[in-house]
Order: C-alpha cells, then structure tokens, then sequence
C-alpha cells in the first residue's frame, strides 16, 4: 500500500511539474509577443475641426540593406593592466565575413569563425597563446540597423604548469587559465535570429497599425482602422467615410511619423486611439495609447466683415460721417460740478470773514488801552 501511494505521489508530481512547464512557456510567449504601452495621451478637441495623433519612432524609419554587410559587426578588444593600462582592438568582422587584424603579430595566430552571422559562434581563437596576450578581453556585437549592443567579458591568463591550467567564474567574469603555447578559446555564442538571421522579405518585417475603441469596450475587441507596411502597402478598414477621414502618411516609414488624421471631427469619433509599432526583425513591440475627447464646437461670428477702401476715391461723393455721442441718463449730472464750485466759493468766505474779525479786533484794542489802577 505504501508503494502505491508513492508511485502515485510521483505520478501527480509528474503531472504538475509538466502543466506548469506549459503554462510558463505560453505565458512567456505571450508576453514577448505582446507590445508595451510606452506613452499614453488625453486629446480634447472641439467638434468639426482636425485632430492629430502623433506617433513617432526613429527605429521604425525603414532603410533597405542592400549591400547587408556594415549592419552587423563583431569586435574583440582587450584591456591590459601592465605596462599602460591601454584598450586595444585585437580584430573585427562586418556580416559579410570579411575580417580586419590590427596588429601583425596577430597574423596567423587570432581568427574568427568566418560563418559567425549565421551559426552566432563569435568566439575568438588565439593559436601558440603566449604571455603577453594575458588580459581582460570583451566581445562586442553591435547591430547599426536595429541599434542593439551587447559585451561579453572574458578574462585569459597565461601559465606555464599543465596542472594550473582550469576555468572558473570570479563572480563579475569567466575566467581562463591557458597553458602557454597551445590553443585559447574565448566563448561567445549569440544565437538571437536579430545576429544570425536575415529574412528575404524584408519590407514585411516592420508594420503598423491603428485600432480604436469606443467608450466601454475592452482592448481585445478594439476594432482595426489601417494598416501601414514598410513595402507600401496600406489596408484600410471599416466603412468608407471613416477610411476617408482617419489616415496616415503615405511617406510614414521614411520620415519616422505614423501620426493619425481625423478631419471632421464628431462625437462619436470619441474613444482611446492605440498605435501599434512592430519590427519583427528587430524584436522592437510597442505601443501608445491616445484618449480622444470631443468639445462643443466653436461658435463663429456670422456678421460680414465691412473693409474701408485703400485708396480715397474723388468721383465718388465722401458719406458724412457722424459721431456718437452717449450722454448719462441720470438728470443730477450737472448738478454735481454746481455742488462742487459752490462748496468752494462758501469755504473761500468762511475762510475771509474770520479774517476780517480778527483784524478788527487787533485794531480795537490799540484804540482802547487798558487804565492801570493802583
């Protein structure tokens, strides 16, 4: 009894381990080919006017690779920590396979797989090692097309005993300890379609398109408004007044700008804009999100415009020209500036009244001086 509850203990371990095995595979698949919102927007405009959606990418302008072969490199360099602490470039490859030596006594003995951008083995080979090319070496892959660059770091050292001879990692880098005079290996494996591949079809590796929901429907049931490839091709969707009114450049993947029209615009364009950009080839998914809002519209002026004549015309008899003059109703205004003189002149004689008595009263005691009695 014990023995089959084991068996079956395991069986069910079995089973689980497997189902989440699967469920992590497709939601990881899911999530790479999925794109990421990288802005959002909310856009107000007033009803009957034109509205723009920009939506712009430098890496999305299309270039076509005729010559496809200065769009992918590969460079080892090596940094030495004696006598001048200097970086040097110990050799590069373009896509086309052609390789490039910067030192002669490299001759001969450093190469690269000359099938690297199509198996992705960049790793350097170093024949008859010696100990001048200890060092901190880095592996370099640059994509110009796709603007992606990536470095793998390896440290080589040098011996002279077969039994010091090991490979280890140091916690930042690998590390290889090589006995002098054999052959050195630097991994650096990239198998990444974006450094191996190059699809045929090139002008369908990058597209974008438009989708527009209403108010209250959810992303996955958004509906489809065009299509825009970098070979040219557009498909426009839904009814023929609305491809009429929303569209984008026709010149998108040239200029970088795949900006969304809307002319005329009305309430019931209202709604969150989502523009897709995808670059298969460069593994380049995102997405920005646009919340439209419609105003009332705006109330124009309907009364003509009446503009005088430039130049005085003297055959013509000159229309007499009359001045407005708007008076106050009030029936008190003019008696205001009255109150105002007559309060000053009244003020002006109260003043030269008291004067006048104390004048007369200094005079009347010079007249009349007091008797001292004694």
């Amino acid at each position: 009894m014990n023995m089959r509850d084991a068996v079956f203990a395991q069986a069910l371990l079995s089973i689980h381990i497997a189902v989440v095995y699967f469920f992590t595979a497709v939601s990881c698949q899911s999530d790479s080919s999925s794109s990421v919102v990288v802005a959002g927007y909310n856009i107000s405009g007033p009803a009957g006017s034109k509205l723009a959606l920009q939506c712009m990418s430098g890496r999305m302008v299309w270039t076509r690779d005729r010559v496809r072969d200065r769009q992918r490199v590969v460079h080892w360099d090596v940094y030495r920590d004696s006598p001048d602490y200097a970086i040097e470039r110990v050799v590069d490859m373009f896509s086309a396979g052609d390789q490039r030596l910067y030192h002669t006594h490299n001759l001969g003995r450093v190469s690269l797989n000359p099938t690297a951008f199509k198996d992705g083995n960049f790793s350097l080979v170093i024949q008859d090692v010696k100990l001048n090319d200890r060092g901190l070496y880095s592996c370099n892959l640059h994509h110009i097309y796709c603007h992606l660059h990536e470095t793998i770091r390896i440290q080589l050292n040098v011996t002279k005993s077969r039994r010091k001879q090991q490979r280890f990692w140091d916690g930042q880098k690998v590390v290889h300890v090589v006995l002098q005079g054999t052959t050195a290996l630097l991994p650096c494996i990239n198998r990444r379609s974006v450094w191996t591949d190059w699809s045929n079809e090139e002008e369908n590796q990058q597209v974008v398109h438009w989708d527009r929901q209403s108010p209250g429907v959810q992303h996955d049931r958004a509906d489809r408004l065009v299509d825009l490839y970098a070979s040219g091709e557009q498909r426009s969707y839904g009814p023929l007044f609305l491809q009429r009114k929303m569209n984008i450049s026709n010149q998108a993947f040239s200029d970088g700008d795949f900006s969304l029209t809307i002319t005329d615009l009305q309430p019931t364009d209202q709604g969150t804009y989502t523009c897709h950009l995808h670059h298969h080839y460069c593994g380049l998914h995102e997405r920005r999100e646009f919340r439209v809002t419609v105003e009332a519209p705006l109330i124009e002026n309907t009364q003509p415009v009446i503009s005088l004549p430039k130049d005085k015309d003297t055959t013509k008899a000159e229309a007499p020209r009359v001045i407005n003059v708007i008076l106050p109703d009030q029936r008190h205004h003019f008696l205001l500036p009255l109150g105002y003189v007559l309060t000053s002149f009244l003020l002006l004689a109260f003043i030269t009244l008291i004067i006048i008595l104390i004048t007369r009263r200094r005079k009347a005691k010079d007249f009349f001086p007091k008797v001292s009695v004694r």
